[in-house]
């Protein structure tokens, strides 16, 4: 209990990193975009940023939780965290080098032909986040999740900020200005400026890290770079695997569908999945404390007794939260546009959807710490398939809804595949059949908030919020839920 105490503790601190300054950027900016931007329009920020999300991982090819494998031996630490270092900036330039010599076949293939300026834009901040990547990772390792939020919820701000001056302020001023701001400022540029803003922040969250970069001496230990490589290139096929099944439907989407229709339907489907995100949010605040978490616990007598412990409250809080996103739709739909909000029947679905993707993250220590990495592959690879299938053959009949069903299939697969290959090299007991009335009793609350006629919202949210109250008070009764996390030690 007291492990997983400190955990939640870890979490919470994270959060302060991650889910508040992200919900901001989410809410806002799906607020903010929806109601000024076009479908078509906002469908070019969601598929462009659909595709930093899958090059990204290219970009990192496992290095951070390779970091945090061979920074166990304090020895080599600065050697492993120099050499981290020096990879992760060779490959970000070099990326960005090649996107820029050859940018008009590169743009052609993302199929935006007349705006290189948008794609060399969007390869510059996947480089500077990708380098980011290892300095954030050593404050994670080092337990300083202050400065990692204080950093991160600065680099949110300043996009905010910007965002808000370019497509608010800077019209105004330029109506008003017959000087130097009315020759650099475009107002037609519009969907320009969120990348823009987004550049400006990538900078800056950088220059913040760069105390952290420049104490590393400069040492590049080969031997130690080929065996990071080794263990982390299966986490790079992983994890695109993992990038695919979460963003891959909207680069789909718009092939499928043509390149007017398709922007407008992944600007509409985008909207809606802005919402549903935020499920993801708190599933990556968790990975963030969880990973160095499970890695330092490993040697311990207890570990596996330890992970299913967390597994189980994870569910919990998961599902809780899983709850309070669904059952306050009504609240939650305002962050879109009213051009959007049709989208917003994927909720439920994308947002169990990264439930299981939650369970898989948590369940899926077992082949990192065992150094057997190439399971990951197998897993992604086979949920990736399901994703590329279901959208394919089912977009052109169901639309988005295929796409969103598709997020279920694939994580469900993903963690039976994990459970099944984890039984033969890393059992642990983890009891999930203890948890499906959990998962019973928040889905059924959902299906019925959605299928009860309510006289008006008052009413509504009174209902709603006692079908929360009664999950709270089974999780209490069956599994001592509050008492775990908030009983003193």
């Amino acid at each position: 209990m007291n492990e997983v105490r400190t955990l939640a503790k870890q979490t919470a601190v994270y959060g302060f990193g991650t889910i508040i300054p992200r919900f901001l950027n989410y809410a806002i900016f799906a607020f903010f975009y929806t109601r000024i931007f076009k479908q078509a329009e906002y469908g070019v920020v969601t598929e462009l940023y659909a595709w930093m999300a899958i090059l990204l991982i290219v970009l990192t090819y496992g290095m951070e939780t390779g970091f945090f494998r061979f920074a166990q031996n304090k020895e080599n630490y600065e050697k492993v965290y120099s050499t981290s270092i020096i990879s992760l900036f060779s490959t970000s330039v070099l990326f960005l080098l090649f996107v820029w010599v050859f940018i008009g076949p590169v743009s052609s293939v993302l199929n935006y032909p007349d705006h290189h300026d948008f794609v060399l834009m969007t390869a510059a901040i996947m480089a500077i986040d990708a380098f980011c990547a290892i300095p954030f990772a050593r404050l994670r390792k080092e337990n300083r999740p202050g400065i990692f939020s204080i950093i991160k919820v600065a680099n949110v701000a300043i996009n905010i900020v910007t965002v808000l001056f370019l497509l608010i302020a800077a019209p105004k001023i330029w109506q008003n200005s017959d000087g130097w701001f009315r020759k650099i400022y475009d107002p037609g540029y519009r969907v320009g400026y969120v990348f823009v803003a987004n550049l400006i922040a990538s900078v800056s969250t950088l220059l913040m890290l760069l105390p952290f970069i420049l104490k590393a001496k400069p040492v590049f230990d080969k031997k130690i770079w080929q065996r990071m490589i080794i263990y982390s290139f299966p986490l790079l096929i992983a994890g695109l695997g993992g990038s695919l099944n979460d963003v891959l439907d909207k680069v789909i989407l718009r092939r499928i569908l043509g390149n007017e229709t398709g922007l407008e339907t992944v600007g509409v489907y985008g909207a809606g999945y802005k919402v549903a995100v935020l499920m993801a949010l708190f599933i990556q605040m968790f990975r963030f404390a969880a990973e160095p978490f499970f890695f330092e616990r490993a040697k311990k007598e207890n570990a596996k007794e330890t992970y299913a412990f967390v597994m189980k409250y994870f569910v919990i809080a998961m599902l809780l939260v899983f709850l309070g996103l669904n059952m306050y739709i009504k609240g939650f739909k305002f962050i879109i546009g009213p051009n959007f909000r049709e989208s917003l029947i994927v909720v439920p679905i994308v947002s169990m959807g990264y439930l299981l993707y939650g369970i898989y993250i948590n369940h899926s220590i077992w082949y990192k710490l065992n150094d057997l990495t190439r399971f990951g592959i197998y897993i992604t690879l086979i949920g990736a398939v399901i994703t590329v299938l279901i959208n394919v053959f089912l977009i052109p009949v169901y639309g988005y809804m295929a796409s969103a069903w598709a997020h279920v299939a694939s994580y469900g697969a993903m963690i039976i595949m994990s459970f099944i290959f984890a039984s033969r090299h890393y059992r642990i007991e983890y009891r999930m059949g203890k948890l499906i009335p959990y998962f019973l009793l928040a889905t059924g609350f959902v299906i019925l908030a959605r299928l009860f006629n309510y006289k008006n919202t008052a009413i509504e949210i009174a209902v709603n919020t006692l079908m929360i109250i009664i999950f709270i008070i089974y999780a209490q009764y069956k599994d001592k839920t509050l008492t775990v996390f908030f009983k003193k030690k």
